[in-house]
């Protein structure tokens, strides 16, 4: 089928999503930050995350971003896609299980259980 396809979208929606979250607003107070983090490495510390979290994840994120950003526009091996939402999915999870560690209103965890249903929607129709 020729055009914009939903997996697309999501892809897009999701990478760009995670750049502008770990390129852009990482030093920037959010409704969302996790305990009374103002910035995203803050954010790691308040989960009690060892420094070395803060490299790993970031790269993952942003590698990931970059993966489903590239499969939207350029075709990538089959694995390539799927992949990388997965590493997403499961990085979501992670950050869910956070905000619920450091007993955050669950609107705090809203944008990484979007994040967490967009990949996993990625998952599905990419494979």
């Amino acid at each position: 089928m020729d055009g914009i396809m939903l997996v697309d979208v999501l892809q897009l929606v999701v990478g760009l999503g995670l750049l502008n979250v770990w390129l852009v607003r990482r030093d920037r107070a959010t409704a969302y930050r996790g305990g009374t983090a103002t910035t995203l490495r803050e954010e790691f510390a308040a989960y009690g995350l060892p420094p070395v979290a803060y490299p790993v994840v970031g790269t993952l994120k942003v590698g990931s971003a970059l993966v489903l950003i590239a499969g939207a526009l350029v075709a990538l091996p089959d694995v390539a896609v799927p992949g990388a939402a997965a590493v997403v999915a499961v990085l979501m999870l992670g950050a869910i299980a956070m905000h619920l560690k450091v007993r955050d209103p669950l609107v705090r965890a809203l944008p990484a259980t979007a994040m967490l249903a967009m990949s996993a929607a990625i998952v599905a129709l990419a494979a």
